[in-house]
């Protein structure tokens, strides 16, 4: 037979039915969307005025710094997603040159971290649909946009990856506009309501200068404050951002993709968090952003355009369906990954003819529902305690990319580099240097990054609304070991 008469394969698309396998039909628009999306969210909206506060303009600094820790972090995992591209990355990493037992903790963490996370994110979005429409109950609002987002999951991976693009395109679009009005404000010298004259010079002199709180010091109602302290407030701004490593199972070409999303979030940190922060505290003292509204309301309020509040409003209500949109895909890959491992209930593996894990989906989003009533019924318990738990969940997804990581070389050096890898075959030094997608200086890297973190932890004891969440972090890793423990001994 000849080859035009064999029959053809058909395409890996969400839409033509083939064998039941996670589709690649993200595309390189998608992961870039994806990615820059990631790392702006209502932190930056909204949650930029805390850091502010506490270090003033020398908070560019911790960005920056903080915009490094989680280039090399994201780094780390882009080198395993692009030598071993699979669903539920770091769970299957962890598994895969760690131990099953670090498996079941990565991957259950991130887990129950993005439930907490999308469950606050739905709880707050009733209060941006109450700025249009007040008589709308806070509930209803929760129901409907978990539906739609639930459904949108639901018709394939390439329909998700629309969405998150189009969310992040709004997103991008805000910050931008945010950032040109404010230098047209500085070069042209427009009048601000504050009086004080736009410039950069006002990092410098206005409130006790560019370092105002110091590297860290005490208040007189003795609360810390400080560069060091903003840190603290910063890094959880970054969240989101590993999710590039999620994606990569569903890639069309990892190889090129992951690389150039995962390398240009340093410039998207530079751009949308220290430039944008960089021009609001050009035009508005930055003693002025007082946190009860958000700093991109003040610069264009400052200047006369009083629309901004309602602007933001949409902006802050897709940047909310994003999150939540986000953290379903990572959910149900993170489940189809730990079923396939063995550390979840089989029926989590199965996928139906768009390569959906639908049981993920529908799973996630049912104990989503759940804890949102939590959150309506108890909503100081739940903000209070629950989310101290994602707070520090954050922190121990991190730290474990950078153990995976160094025990991903470690197996690659023996020679055991995955089969379909151009590294199969290789070992030593030779197999290292055959990496497509290196972690830059990876014998010292993770070790920076890892102390880097313990600082963040330790600087967490210090503040007293993040001192629980180092406590429940503890509990919680205890909690993850023991189940690990009473599942192993029931099979």
């Amino acid at each position: 037979m000849s080859t035009t008469d064999a029959p053809k394969k058909p395409r890996e698309t969400d839409d033509v039915p083939v064998p039941a396998t996670l589709r690649k039909s993200l595309k390189n628009r998608h992961i870039q969307l994806i990615a820059l999306g990631g790392a702006i969210g209502t932190g930056l909206f909204y949650g930029s005025s805390e850091s502010i506060a506490l270090a003033g303009p020398s908070i560019l600094l911790a960005y920056l710094v903080g915009g490094l820790a989680i280039f090399a972090i994201v780094r780390a995992l882009s080198e395993m997603s692009v030598e071993d591209p699979k669903a539920g990355a770091f769970s299957y990493y962890a598994t895969r040159y760690w131990s099953k037992r670090a498996g079941f903790i990565s991957g259950w963490n991130y887990w129950f971290n993005y439930i907490l996370v999308s469950m606050v994110e739905l709880s707050v979005v009733g209060s941006f649909v109450n700025y249009w429409f007040p008589a709308i109950p806070t509930w209803v609002s929760a129901a409907v946009f978990l539906v739609i987002i639930c459904a949108a999951n639901l018709l394939g991976v390439s329909k998700f990856g629309e969405f998150e693009f189009w969310f992040a395109i709004i997103k991008i679009v805000a910050v931008i506009a945010m950032i040109v009005g404010g230098l047209a404000v500085i070069i042209f010298v427009l009048p601000t309501a504050s009086g004080v004259r736009a410039s950069f010079a006002n990092w410098f002199t206005v409130g006790n200068g560019f370092f105002p709180n110091g590297l860290m010091g005490q208040n007189s109602d003795g609360s810390w404050t400080g560069l060091l302290m903003a840190l603290v407030v910063v890094m959880f701004s970054f969240g989101g951002t590993e999710l590039i490593g999620i994606t990569a199972g569903e890639t069309e070409d990892p190889k090129t993709t992951i690389p150039r999303a995962t390398n240009d979030i340093i410039w998207r940190i530079l751009v949308f968090y220290i430039g944008a922060l960089g021009v609001i505290m050009a035009v508005v003292p930055w003693n002025t952003i007082d946190g009860k509204s958000s700093p991109f309301v003040q610069i264009f309020d400052s200047v006369g355009i009083h629309a901004a509040a309602g602007i933001l409003n949409f902006v802050c209500l897709t940047a909310v369906m994003s999150v939540y949109n986000s953290g379903l895909y990572a959910n149900s890959r993170m489940l189809y990954s730990l079923a396939k491992q063995g550390n979840a209930p089989a029926y989590l593996s199965k996928l139906n003819s768009r390569g959906v894990p639908v049981a993920g989906v529908l799973t996630s989003a049912a104990i989503t529902a759940i804890a949102v009533v939590v959150v309506f019924v108890w909503p100081e318990f739940a903000f209070n305690y629950l989310m101290s738990i994602a707070t520090i969940a954050g922190i121990i997804n991190w730290t474990m990319i950078m153990l995976t990581e160094m025990k991903f070389r470690k197996v690659v050096a023996a020679g055991g580099a995955p089969e379909d890898s151009e590294l199969a075959g290789l070992s030593g030094q030779e197999a290292l240097d055959a990496i497509h997608f290196k972690l830059p200086f990876a014998k010292v890297t993770p070790w920076v990054v890892l102390a880097f973190l313990a600082l963040v932890v330790v600087l967490m004891c210090f503040s007293t609304s993040y001192r629980i969440a180092v406590i429940a972090g503890v509990i919680w890793l205890a909690i993850l070991f023991a189940a690990y423990q009473l599942t192993q001994a029931k099979k």
